[in-house]
């Protein structure tokens, strides 16, 4: 097996760093991040992740996973160098790999001895191009060294899972003895027949942007659909079930609801976009699922103040879920931050709940009224509205919910709650294409 070090130590540099000492690879994480690397020495996970903690505590009591904030030294350790930092969405639309870039810089002034550069970040096609550029020109000893792009395709609340058993591993590199290298990191999952797919690193790099891309369409061609059924009254549960089960299409990403939103779709979709544009190509189908996701969560909005007659103004609104899905404090682009910010802006008074993701939203928007559960939150509300898929809320009780309220009221923006019971119950509600 091989030392590795990881530089990056958030989502993905974590997931994949405890993913790969569970291999049985001598696994370093770094971070210029102190306070962060003291955390994980502590034992304390930085990030909300199912199973995580478990996965990382495992690996460090086996001496196979190390955390240190000496980015230096522990570049000079490796045999396999992984760069997991972010890329976040530039003011353009196009990803900002300025800090992939500093971490190549840092990687060229510390090479002394071949190891693999290996691009874990989500990072346009040409990217690793320019890291090798950057590399060779610090790398004044000509230290030999191989480049490999290695995707991550990380579902958050189920990414330990999805490391430990994905579908396949894409593995782009320019030289046999890369692939080989590889091949040895990832044996545990070579030996167990998972396909390692090898290509070209441009190719590598657009896998990953077409899978997002791919399945962020998915997302917003459901919600389109579900869209009609409600003004056809068709069912989309029904429909959905019907289209799952061709072989063709298959259930995965066809659960409608307020629109797409995290850390990868909303961006990797505007910076496909942006590097078509670049060789002069139209991506039509892709600018039509971001404008169709933008138009979602206004809808959403539109649906509860149809519910409310058209009145905001002091009314008292309990919003259960905060995080973009279930199973993650992550808020990034959540439908939740634009129904919220609209409610705010109409006079509305919003209480809130989520299991995980109160502070993460604290942070983005602080004034509002913050609660412990959701009893809480709905207590002498006007209207309630269901932003997050937990589990929590799909075993709400319904009578209790309405005893609390002031007015019965309910919009169920993911389809979890029982219409029948909701009629029984004669609440006022609406949801996504079940009419």
């Amino acid at each position: 097996m091989k030392k590795i070090t990881i530089i990056g130590t958030g989502y993905v540099g974590l997931v994949s760093g405890a993913g790969l000492s569970d291999f049985g690879n001598n696994v370093c994480c770094s971070d210029i991040n102190k306070e962060k690397i003291e955390l994980l020495n502590k034992g304390v996970i930085p990030i909300y992740e199912p199973s995580l903690y478990e996965l990382v505590n495992r690996n460090v009591k086996s001496k196979r996973l190390i955390f240190s904030d000496n980015v230096k030294d522990s570049i000079q350790s490796a045999e396999v160098i992984f760069i997991a930092v972010g890329t976040p969405e530039g003011k353009t639309g196009n990803a900002d790999i300025t800090t992939v870039l500093q971490v190549a810089e840092l990687i060229g002034k510390n090479l002394n001895n071949y190891k693999v550069i290996c691009t874990k970040s989500t990072v346009p096609v040409g990217t690793g191009k320019k890291i090798i550029d950057v590399i060779n020109k610090y790398n004044q000893n000509n230290i030999e060294f191989d480049y490999c792009s290695n995707p991550e395709f990380l579902r958050e609340g189920k990414a330990v899972s999805d490391f430990l058993h994905p579908d396949r591993v894409v593995l782009g590199v320019a030289s046999k003895k890369a692939y080989d290298y590889m091949k040895v990191v990832y044996r545990t999952l070579y030996i167990n027949k998972t396909p390692l797919i090898q290509t070209t690193i441009e190719t590598a790099e657009m896998i990953k942007y077409a899978a997002n891309a791919f399945l962020a369409l998915k997302i917003s061609y459901i919600n389109e659909v579900a869209n009609l059924c409600d003004e056809i009254g068709a069912d989309i549960n029904i429909v959905t079930e019907a289209l799952g089960s061709d072989g063709r299409i298959s259930p995965k990403f066809l659960n409608p609801g307020p629109g797409f939103g995290g850390s990868c779709f909303p961006k990797d979709t505007k910076a496909l976009i942006r590097i078509a544009k670049k060789h002069n190509l139209d991506m039509y189908t892709v600018d039509a699922a971001i404008k169709a996701n933008e138009n979602q969560k206004i809808r959403m909005l539109n649906k509860l103040e149809k519910l409310l007659k058209g009145n905001f103004n002091k009314k008292k609104i309990g919003i259960l879920g905060l995080a973009f899905k279930q199973e993650t404090d992550d808020v990034r682009e959540s439908s939740a931050i634009y129904m919220i910010s609209g409610l705010i802006k109409r006079g509305a008074n919003i209480k809130a709940y989520d299991p995980i993701a109160n502070d993460s939203m604290k942070k983005l928007i602080p004034g509002i009224d913050y609660k412990l559960n959701w009893e809480s939150a709905v207590e002498d509300c006007d209207a309630v509205v269901i932003m997050t898929e937990w589990n929590e809320f799909r075993g709400i009780d319904l009578s209790k919910l309405k005893e609390l309220m002031c007015s019965p009221i309910i919009l169920d923006t993911r389809n979890i709650l029982n219409i029948i019971e909701l009629k029984r119950l004669d609440f006022t509600f609406d949801n996504v294409g079940r009419k």
